[in-house]
């Protein structure tokens, strides 16, 4: 066979090959197509012979999908895309007929995967003025922007009137509203498109709301409660557009001179990142005062600019009005000092004469209420103001279902067999910090236990110790199963416990201790005394808070305090229910 004849039959292998790719790929599989479009068509018409009442009239177009097709046996077999067992789209492909020139017309459309008629499917495009997603406050005023243009492939330009608005949306009523659009071409393709319209309280609107004609809450208001990162705040008063916010309650005792690192050591760390993103940096009142000049409601010096701080007796003085909230139950500092060693505490029992105040010496240890500035443009999420509903913003997210407890944040509520316990924080290990929020009691009545001996220093070990009562003795009113058993450091100072400062620690391990002063939240909750794990080798010196929720100095024999127990909760607990609040605590699992 000479060269030409087979360079002749190569190329007439190539050539077939090619053919037979070509028919397989792209004739065999449109022949196929084609023929199911000519069944659809037939069937259709078929349909409207047996159904001729179902004719459209007038310009009004008529629409069978091959679904209704195949359920009414006017097709018998199915379509199927070539070379594969995956049917044609039954929905999405159909017949529309409609009346031209007095005769009707059909209009097929099939899907089948990549293949599609060339028919006229698609609807108009509308394009909307101004955001399809728009955020307005609570009573503005709102008008819909209505419809830039509406352009058809096959009919071109259509008149915007022609569209179909639906949707109302009520800007005095929070929430999310939905106006729709709808169109038609000239084949009755349909084109829906939707503008979602937010109705959100922003916090500054409504803190403007609620105080009407007054700068500031004054008295005990039932309305102006709010959660934030976690923790139960009052709403104080606005700072041109922003909100000024302070903690219901003390979060731990800190001697004066130490407040401001703890605040950002120990009180910043612990809020959310979510929560740090809406603080604003403030001043705030830090003026000094005498006994003579403590009713005061005029700041004379500022800090500056700070993300956290403590009130002042400005702020406290300024509340002034039956059951004035910004005098706590406890001792709590202000940010007014008397002279160089000397500040003044607020409470609102127990004080000297008319005045709320005392004056003290700036090393003791008192009750610690930070005070923040929010963005006021922050939006108001839900609640209604008050101590069970408070309102809670944008920084709240609630736990998943299964989710592990130590991806929960520090102030969290947990509640184990009984006992309510808050979250202070996740340790690396994995485990949960928690603390009870009561002093433990059983049959309603308080546990209380006291040192033996004139040896104050906290030892677990020692069985004359409160330390070896609350290590041991908890397992009788607690469940312990969910806590693991941890190093903890006792912090031993030369004489009153100051922040930093003590002078050696002691380590131990043990599974429950008492909390350490500077602690989140280690500082009274309610009324009744509780031992605190920080010592003095002052023996005289007693370390807990006392029965009006204040921390003790001062020599004390033979004191008899109540417990509340710190321990650190398994890695793998999970969270069943619940929302974290204190009203609704996580129920959990191991």
């Amino acid at each position: 066979m000479n060269k030409k004849v087979k360079k002749y039959l190569k190329l007439t292998v190539v050539i077939a090959i090619v053919a037979l790719f070509v028919w397989f790929l792209i004739i065999y599989p449109l022949v196929s197509f084609r023929g199911y479009e000519k069944t659809m068509k037939k069937a259709a018409e078929r349909y409207f012979v047996i159904k001729p009442g179902e004719l459209p009239t007038g310009e009004r177009i008529k629409t069978i999908s091959l679904q209704d097709l195949f359920f009414g046996s006017y097709i018998k077999e199915d379509f199927y895309i070539p070379y594969t067992k995956e049917p044609c789209s039954l929905k999405d492909s159909w017949v529309k007929v409609r009346r031209e020139n007095g005769e009707y017309k059909y209009y097929t459309y099939l899907k089948c995967g990549a293949l599609s008629s060339t028919v006229d499917y698609k609807g108009p495009e509308i394009t909307l003025n101004g955001e399809e997603d728009i955020t307005i406050t609570r009573g503005e005023k709102f008008k819909d922007p209505g419809i830039k243009s509406v352009v058809d492939n096959k009919d071109g330009k259509i008149d915007t009137k022609k569209v179909t608005v639906t949707g109302e949306v009520d800007t005095n009523t929070t929430g999310s509203y939905t106006i729709t659009y709808t169109v038609l071409d000239s084949l009755n393709n349909k084109t829906t498109v939707k503008r979602n319209v937010e109705v959100v309280e922003r916090l500054k609107s409504t803190v403007k709301t609620l105080l009407g004609d007054k700068t500031n809450f004054t008295g005990n208001p039932e309305n102006n409660y709010i959660y934030f990162s976690n923790m139960l705040f009052r709403i104080l008063d606005m700072d041109g557009d922003n909100v000024r916010i302070v903690s219901d309650m003390d979060i731990a005792n800190v001697n004066y001179d130490g407040i401001e690192d703890w605040l950002s050591d120990v009180f910043y760390k612990h809020l959310t990142s979510r929560s740090r993103k809406l603080i604003v940096e403030n001043k705030y009142c830090n003026m000094k005062a005498t006994d003579e000049t403590l009713n005061t409601t005029e700041c004379s010096s500022y800090t500056g600019k700070k993300k956290v701080y403590i009130p002042s007796i400005v702020d406290v003085n300024k509340a002034n009005g039956e059951d004035n909230f910004m005098q706590p139950f406890t001792m709590s500092w202000t940010s007014t000092a008397k002279g160089k060693n000397e500040a003044y505490v607020v409470r609102n029992f127990f004080t000297m004469g008319d005045t709320p105040y005392i004056n003290l010496a700036q090393k003791y240890n008192f009750g610690v209420r930070p005070i923040i500035t929010i963005d006021g443009n922050t939006l108001i999420k839900g609640g209604n103001g008050t101590s069970e509903e408070p309102y809670y913003l944008s920084d709240y997210k609630k736990a998943k279902t299964n989710s592990l407890l130590n991806e929960r944040n520090s102030g969290e509520y947990v509640q184990i067999k009984g006992t309510l316990y808050r979250i202070i924080e996740t340790e690396s290990d994995g485990t949960t910090k928690v603390i009870s929020e009561s002093p433990l009691a059983k049959d309603g009545i308080k546990v209380k236990t006291y040192y033996v001996d004139d040896n104050r220093i906290y030892n677990p070990k020692d069985k004359n110790n409160v330390g070896y009562f609350i290590n041991n003795k908890s397992s009788e009113y607690v469940d312990t199963s969910y806590f693991v058993n941890k190093n903890v450091k006792v912090p031993i100072y030369k004489e009153d416990p100051a922040y930093k400062k003590e002078t050696e620690t002691k380590n131990y391990k043990v599974k429950f201790s008492a909390p350490n002063t500077y602690d989140m939240f280690s500082a009274a909750e309610e009324t009744g005394s509780y031992w605190l794990i920080n010592s003095s080798k002052n023996s005289s010196l007693t370390n807990g808070i006392s029965e009006i929720g204040a921390y003790m100095y001062g020599e004390s024999n033979m004191t008899s305090y109540g417990v509340r127990i710190v321990g650190y909760l398994k890695s793998d607990i999970t969270i069943v229910s619940g929302d974290g609040t204190y009203e609704k605590p996580y129920n959990v699992s191991k």
